[in-house]
């Protein structure tokens, strides 16, 4: 399965869709930045026993590269998820899945601008297909709405968690060649201690309530499947694949993350939703289709 990059993205964009109904269930329970630190706590901390041999190994190589590391997560990780945990208090768990996509265009566009590496025509294509999607599903299917600033507060939200996301994405080029425990230890490292501040001053600010079992639940759920295994599958599929056409994967989101949203939670699916999908899926198609069989960047 390690080696199967195809099931591995699959996996991670599965996973990521179960994030986006358990960050829209625990609005309720946790504060944003509160539980996004407590969830990198707690992985750091059941990491710990199983890491320590890797880094001591890996210390000569992570000596030069543990920066670059401490930031990727630091963004990736801490960032991207308080940013998407706070839009999900104020947009649908639907919503937030499908404008996940935006980052394999943002993945796409800055390989070329700043790595000079090619895409191809039908890429392009398929990227901005992808694109229009996204705008048509967060604005309620009014698309010239995102040219007028009729955006919510949590549509927008999302679009700037795609950015932190899209850059972890394509910093994975600089990662070192250590044991997957090891690159997963530092990079959480790099999301709690991102948190820790912003955490002090929210529950300074707003005080803090235990949450009931539900909510840690929930918080379990996220260490272990989205934090844990999604990470490690999405960054395997990267190394075998390249980042333009690993990239494209995350438009899977939508399909799982609305499908749960759905079917977990209720929540509704409108016309524009399907419209938006659609659009999205045939942007994958097509870039997939014309970058298979192409080197891995």
């Amino acid at each position: 399965m390690f080696s199967n990059a195809y099931l591995l993205l699959i996996t991670a964009t599965m996973l990521w869709g179960g994030n986006a109904v358990a960050a829209r269930l625990a609005a309720d329970e946790w504060q944003s930045f509160t539980l996004t630190f407590v969830r990198w706590t707690i992985t750091l901390l059941c990491l710990l026993p199983f890491t320590y041999k890797h880094l001591k190994n890996d210390w000569p190589v992570l000596r030069s590269r543990v920066v670059v590391l401490f930031c990727m997560g630091a963004f990736g990780m801490g960032l991207f998820n308080i940013t998407m945990f706070t839009a999900l208090r104020y947009t649908t768990a639907v919503n937030a899945s499908i404008e996940q996509s935006l980052m394999p265009v943002l993945i796409i566009l800055a390989n070329f601008l700043f790595f000079r590496q090619k895409a191809t025509i039908w890429q392009l294509v398929g990227v901005a297909i992808s694109i229009v999607g996204v705008i048509v599903t967060s604005t309620n299917g009014e698309p010239l709405g995102f040219f007028s600033g009729a955006l919510n507060r949590g549509d927008a939200l999302m679009l700037v968690a795609a950015v932190f996301y899209a850059g972890y994405t394509i910093s994975l080029r600089w990662r070192p060649d250590i044991h997957w425990l090891s690159f997963l230890f530092v990079i959480a490292c790099g999301a709690a201690a991102v948190c820790l501040p912003l955490t002090v001053w929210e529950v300074n600010a707003k005080g803090f309530e235990p949450p009931s079992i539900k909510g840690w639940m929930l918080l379990w759920y996220t260490v272990i499947f989205p934090t844990v295994v999604s990470q490690l599958a999405f960054a395997r599929g990267v190394e075998l694949i390249g980042g333009n056409r690993a990239g494209l994967f995350i438009n899977l989101v939508p399909v799982f993350g609305s499908l749960l949203a759905v079917l977990l939670i209720g929540e509704s699916f409108h016309l524009y939703h399907a419209l938006g999908m659609v659009l999205v899926l045939g942007g994958i198609f097509l870039a997939e289709k014309s970058a298979k069989g192409k080197d891995p960047a």
